[in-house]
This record gives structure tokens, sequence and C-alpha cells, in this order.
């Protein structure tokens, strides 16, 4: 019988590279390409928050399935972190993690900034690269309170529910399904609220390209999922715990 050999750390970052690839280029390009297309009459036949919120999931969904039995399926920094806090994943992995995370998410942007630099009526500056913000810069005008409180806590919604998906007690093979649907609903609630990020390198990824206010605002959209994803990194065991193997003994 073969035996299973454990990924190797290459494997674990091409796994990564590619997770975090489409993940920023699935979501930030239905965002730029697909949320408003105007028809001749006038009519938005763009997908909205909604088909831009199920893009987010759904790249995360296929390459969980895809990659997730080789890397663990992080794809962002924030759950790195988290997963590290939990004891899910080995701190020697969380700096390579990271760096591949961003790399990738900024390979990401550029290749949307690309495609949609090919259209004629396409301006940087006037339309953007779906990237986060806030005060004039969020969608509806969120202030730098309600951002930072936002994305901590749905960060930290979201770290529960990969740890919690992930737990050998779970159902088998339903995780990757329980996190995108997850994603979906955080992106959902927060699009108008900082185009959602929940994910470092999802923001620096467009941020880079984008420049200007949009860089010099990413600081939130580490700070606060980080320390959302620490939080329930910290908290995951202690409030979930599993139950002592307690010997059974005749008579009870």
């Amino acid at each position: 019988m073969a035996l299973q050999q454990k990924p190797t750390l290459v494997s674990k970052i091409f796994a990564e590279f590619l997770g975090t690839f489409v993940l920023v280029f699935g979501g930030c390009g239905a965002a730029v390409f697909a949320a408003k297309v105007v028809g001749d009459d006038g009519i938005n036949m763009g997908i909205g928050f909604l088909g831009v919120a199920l893009a987010f999931g759904l790249t995360v969904v296929v390459m969980a399935y895809a990659v997730g039995h080789v890397s663990g399926g992080h794809f962002n920094p924030a759950v790195t972190l988290g997963c590290v806090l939990a004891g899910r994943t080995p701190v020697k992995d969380a700096v390579p993690y990271w760096i591949t995370q961003l790399v990738a998410g900024i390979v990401a942007g550029g290749v949307v900034l690309l495609i949609a630099s090919g259209n004629p009526d396409y301006s940087l500056a006037k339309d953007g690269l779906a990237t986060n913000g806030y005060g004039e810069f969020s969608p509806n005008g969120f202030s730098l309170v309600s951002v930072l409180v936002a994305e901590f806590v749905l960060t930290a919604i979201f770290l529960y529910v990969i740890l919690g998906a992930t737990d050998d007690r779970s159902p088998v093979g339903m995780a990757p399904l329980a996190i995108g649907l997850s994603l979906t609903l955080i992106h959902l609630v927060a699009i108008p609220v900082s185009n959602t990020s929940v994910n470092p390198a999802r923001s620096f990824g467009v941020a880079v390209f984008a420049g200007g206010d949009a860089l010099g605002q990413v600081w939130v959209f580490f700070l606060a999922p980080l320390a959302g994803a620490a939080v329930a990194g910290l908290t995951y065991n202690l409030l979930f715990p599993k139950a002592a193997e307690v010997p059974i003994t005749e008579g009870g």
C-alpha cells in the first residue's frame, strides 16, 4: 500500500498563490467588469452586489475543493493568523503564506487592471478597482469607526466558521461550502460599508494599483481583519473544547 506523503512547503506555497489569485481576480474582477453593465436601453444588466458577493464566495468554494487539501486553503493572511493561533497551522508556515498571499493579490490586481484597461470607456480614477475604503471612499459613506467594527466582527465570524467547519467533529467534505457561503453572506452585509475586505491580500492587491487614498486607507484592512482573526483563533478552542476522553468503567 502506497504511503500518502505530506505536501511540501513548495506545494503549499503554489496552492496558496493559486487560491489567492483566483479569489482576488474572481471577486474583484466581477466587481470591476460585471457589477454594472448598462445596455443600450439604459437598463443595468450587471450582476450587482448579490453577484459580486456570490463571486467571492464561489472562488473560495472552488479553490478550497481544488487545493485546500494541499495548503489548508487559507488564501488570506487573516485566516492564516487565526489558524496559527488556533493550533491548526504550523507557525513556520505563517510568513511564507503571508508573503505568497500578498504577492498573489498584487498579481491578480494587476491582471484585473490590465483587462479593464482594454475597455476604452474604463478609467481607473473614475471607475476604480474594487478597492476598500471608509468615509468618502466607502460605497455608502460609512465612517472609519463603522468600517473598523464591521471588518473586525465579520472577520472574527469568518474565522469561527472556518475553524468550526474544518474541526474534525464536523461533517466531512462540507467545509468549503460552509466557508464559501459565509464569505458570500459577509459580502452581502459589508459591500455597502467598506466594499468588503476581511482579507488584507484582497485589499492590498488592488490598492497598490489604485494608489492615492485607496493605498493610504489600506492599513484599516490589515488591522481590523487581523485583529478579528486573532480573537477568533485565540478563543475557538476555549469556547468549543473537545470533550475529554473518560474511561468507561463497569456499572457506569
